[in-house]
C-alpha cells in the first residue's frame, strides 16, 4: 500500500466533479499521467475512487474525470450490469483498498438500455450472452415504467439508482462500510454531447435534494 492519505468521502466526490467540470470546459489538466506518477504508484496503489461504469468506448473514466494512473478503480461491463466478478472487484476497491467512493456510471444513448426497452416493446432479443446483459437491465426499465417514466433518459436514470441499490443489497462489505461512513455509493448520468456527469443517486452522503434522489 502506498503512503498516500486516505480521502474523505467527501474529497473523493469534489475531486472526481472537479475533473469533470474541467473535461467539459475543455481545460483538462491530465494529472498523474507523466513518469514519474508512474514510477510512484507501480509498488502499490491507493485511487480514491472505485468507478463501475458501462463498456461503451465514449465514456473512458480517467479522460472524463480528467484523472491519471492510480486515482481511479474502474470496473466496466455493458449496461453496468453485474454478476459474481463484479461484484468481487468492487468489493477488492472499496474493502481492500479502502476506496471511500464507489460510482456508478451511466450514459445516454446506453446500447444495453435500448435494447432491453425495445425487448419490452415488441419481444426482440439478441442473441447469445447480449441477451443475458438485456435481461439483466430489463428490471430497471420495467420499474421506470411503474413509475410512470418512459422517455430514455428518466430510464437511464432509473437504472443508475436501480445498480446503485443493488450494490448495496447485495454486497455486504459495501453495506457495511456505507453504514459505518467509510463509503459512499453515487449513480452519476453522463451526457455524450457535453461531456457533464450529473448526479441522480447518493448513499451514504449528503447531498442537495435537487442533486439526486
Amino acid at each position: 500500500m502506498t503512503d498516500a492519505p486516505i480521502l474523505t468521502i467527501q474529497e473523493a466526490l469534489d475531486l472526481l466533479l472537479a475533473g469533470n467540470q474541467r473535461f467539459v470546459s475543455g481545460s483538462s489538466e491530465h494529472p498523474n499521467q507523466d513518469a514519474a506518477r508512474r514510477t510512484e504508484v507501480a509498488p502499490a496503489q491507493r485511487p480514491f475512487a472505485v468507478l463501475f461504469g458501462c463498456s461503451d468506448s465514449r465514456l473512458a473514466a480517467e479522460i472524463i474525470f480528467d484523472r491519471g494512473l492510480g486515482d481511479l478503480f474502474v470496473v466496466r461491463t455493458a449496461g453496468h450490469v453485474m454478476g459474481p466478478e463484479v461484484l468481487g472487484s468492487i468489493e477488492y476497491g472499496a474493502g481492500l483498498l479502502e476506496t471511500p467512493l464507489v460510482v456508478v456510471l451511466g450514459h445516454d444513448s446506453c446500447g444495453a438500455v435500448a435494447a432491453a426497452r425495445t425487448a419490452l416493446q415488441d419481444g426482440t432479443t439478441p442473441a447469445g450472452y447480449v441477451r443475458d446483459v438485456v435481461e439483466r437491465v430489463t428490471p430497471s426499465v420495467l420499474a421506470a415504467h411503474a413509475a410512470g417514466h418512459y422517455d430514455a433518459d428518466a430510464v437511464l436514470e432509473e437504472h443508475v439508482r436501480h445498480t446503485v441499490d443493488l450494490l448495496l443489497d447485495r454486497s455486504r462489505v459495501l453495506s457495511e462500510r456505507v453504514a459505518s461512513g467509510r463509503t459512499a455509493v453515487i449513480g452519476l448520468c453522463y451526457r455524450l454531447t457535453d461531456g457533464s456527469a450529473r448526479l441522480v443517486a447518493a448513499r451514504g452522503i449528503d447531498v442537495p435534494a435537487s442533486s439526486a434522489s
